[in-house]
């Protein structure tokens, strides 16, 4: 059985159908082969290197037995995802110059998406960030904003609740 499409939402739908046919131990040369396509075709797209076609969509819902648009709706959230991930080249971001990349040790600074990881982003740097970085922080998202997330805060490092007073003059109740 296929997993629902809001579990797997942005993932290619090439990986889905590759999933489905080792399960169901077809092998793609005869798999495409018996929907009239190359196999050239299903190879390039349970790779990842092509699209699914709304025709294509039909024959694959029909030879697994499931909904005609799975493939496709699978496909326009790829879509969607990947311009998502181009727009958030343009979103704003803080002055990266005034922060060190070892505070980001675990992960690459220039991926961040500086809004849907802003909790993440303020924690660290509250934890672990020099005077510069902090203030660039609180320059970026506002202090209003840092005071909301840190209220939200389950755990952290005691240097929070300094860097919290000293920077914000907000007293973090210790939970």
């Amino acid at each position: 059985m296929l997993p629902e499409i809001s579990k797997i939402k942005g993932i290619h739908p090439g990986i889905i159908l590759s999933r489905e046919l080792k399960k169901r131990a077809l092998e793609k040369k005869l798999f495409a082969l018996s929907l009239g396509e190359y196999p050239q075709t299903i190879s390039a797209i349970s790779n990842g290197h092509r699209g699914v076609t709304p025709g294509l969509s039909i024959k694959l819902g029909n030879a697994l037995g499931i909904d005609e648009n799975y493939f496709m709706l699978l496909q326009a959230y790829y879509e969607i995802k990947k311009e998502k991930e181009k727009l958030s080249d343009i979103l704003p971001k803080p002055d990266l110059s005034k922060i060190r990349k070892i505070v980001f040790w675990d992960t690459d600074i220039s991926l961040i998406h500086w809004e849907k990881q802003r909790k993440a982003v303020i924690r660290r740097i509250f934890e672990r960030g020099n005077e510069v970085e902090i203030i660039e922080i609180i320059s970026f998202y506002g202090k209003d904003v840092i005071i909301k997330e840190l209220k939200t805060l389950q755990t952290y490092l005691p240097i929070l609740l300094e860097n919290a007073k000293k920077y914000l003059n907000f007293e973090l109740q210790n939970q």
